[in-house]
């Protein structure tokens, strides 16, 4: 008989704006997780706080993935709120008042466990993933007086760096192979794939191209996916970081659940070291914060981006104009807002294409008349802001 896996952390209810219809879903880690590896027969029980808004109806809306869920009571139950699914979420309520419940503890012989917002895990297990899923303050598997024989810590470049303050990725992992006396040490490095370190060695792990992206839990998919494969068949640390980064991006293209665990072939993102021009209106505050909002995600994308409200500021036209067409000729790359059919914009766009360089264009409210000359010119034109920026950076 199969062992049972035991998983602990956040449930928690998600909403996402863009992409159209609006999203809203009761997963969080934990939940995702155990939601993830269904069909697989593995025996899957959820350790989580629950509060009064969900108590009543997460078995009906979980109910269906067919995992235990032991409930813990706390007395407020968080959401995340996504403008897009590569948009820092907001959280209500408020991080610093969310109130810390006492520590669940979990006693099993195969076990995941996730950082929580609201509380904490004291874990005793023969084989556990860890995952300390916190953006500000990660802790070490073993702080808290957890235990394991076998232990996997995942993380991703942030975490990684904060724990062990150290910019360097495989000195990092490293560090925390030691500190942690982990089996393994994986650190996701987004478009880069994954570092994996362990007595072994250190080999890294390719991320997979795709063509769509919903985001949201796409690291609580690999972890899943990576326990299944190093704690129940048997694989080896790499292999198992390998088919985790295959199913992830299965699971990105289609948000659907449980993922799909065909490791078909894909192609491995090579990612462009070239910088990119962000071509678009800035004249008003929604202007500005969607200009501001592109970059931010390309910057945190590894990507590097010339944006002139950012790089030259305002000025007179014959200050401006030229250093604006000197960087599309130095860039090799456009993403260009369409929406709010910006003068300025189109110039630019126009200027790219007569260049050879490609344009990824965002036009979410533009009449299709009003973008014949830009795609029968060849640009990429989406509506999809996250699945655009995406693209961008993965081009080649």
């Amino acid at each position: 008989m199969m062992i049972p896996l035991h998983i602990v952390g956040g449930v928690y209810r998600e909403r996402c704006q863009w992409p159209m219809p609006e999203t809203d879903n009761v997963f969080g880690s934990a939940g995702r997780a155990a939601a993830a590896l269904q069909g697989t027969g593995i025996e899957r029980i959820l350790h989580a706080y629950i509060g009064p808004d969900l108590n009543g109806t997460i078995d009906l809306i979980l109910g269906g993935f067919e995992f235990r869920i032991e409930k813990h009571a706390r007395p407020v139950d968080p959401v995340f709120e996504y403008v897009h699914c590569l948009a820092v979420p907001t959280i209500t309520p408020d991080l610093v008042t969310i109130p810390r419940m006492a520590p669940i503890h979990v006693t099993a012989e195969m076990a995941i466990r996730f950082g929580m917002l609201e509380g904490d895990a004291v874990v005793d297990a023969g084989m556990c993933v860890y995952d300390p899923q916190s953006a500000y303050l990660p802790v070490g598997f073993r702080a808290n007086g957890s235990k394991a024989k076998r232990l996997a810590l995942v993380a991703n470049a942030g975490e990684a760096k904060a724990l062990t303050k150290t910019t360097d990725l495989t000195v990092a992992a490293k560090a925390l192979l030691a500190s942690e006396e982990a089996e393994v040490v994986v650190i996701k490095c987004g478009l880069d794939g994954a570092i994996v370190v362990s007595a072994d060695g250190i080999a890294r792990v390719p991320a997979f191209a795709v063509d769509v992206a919903q985001t949201i839990g796409s690291g609580d998919v690999f972890v899943a996916v990576f326990a299944k494969g190093w704690m129940y068949d048997g694989l080896d640390p790499v292999d198992a970081a390998l088919a985790a980064s295959k199913v992830t991006a299965n699971f990105i293209e289609s948000s659907i659940l449980p993922v799909e665990l065909d490791q078909r072939s894909r192609n491995e993102i090579r990612k462009a070291t070239g910088k990119v021009y962000l071509a678009g209106p800035f004249f008003s505050i929604a202007q500005r914060w969607l200009v501001d909002e592109v970059r931010r995600v390309l910057l945190g994308l590894d990507v590097k981006v010339f944006s002139p409200v950012h790089d030259v500021g305002r000025g007179s036209a014959q200050d401006i104009a030229p250093k604006d067409i000197s960087a599309i000729h130095e860039c090799d790359a456009m993403f260009a807002i369409i929406d709010g059919i910006d003068s300025g914009a189109i110039f630019e766009i126009g200027y790219a294409r007569a260049l050879g360089k490609p344009v990824f264009g965002l036009a979410q409210s533009v009449p299709e008349e009003d973008l014949k000359m830009i795609v029968g010119s060849g640009c990429t034109v989406s509506a999809d802001f996250a699945s655009l920026l995406l693209q961008v950076a993965q081009r080649s």
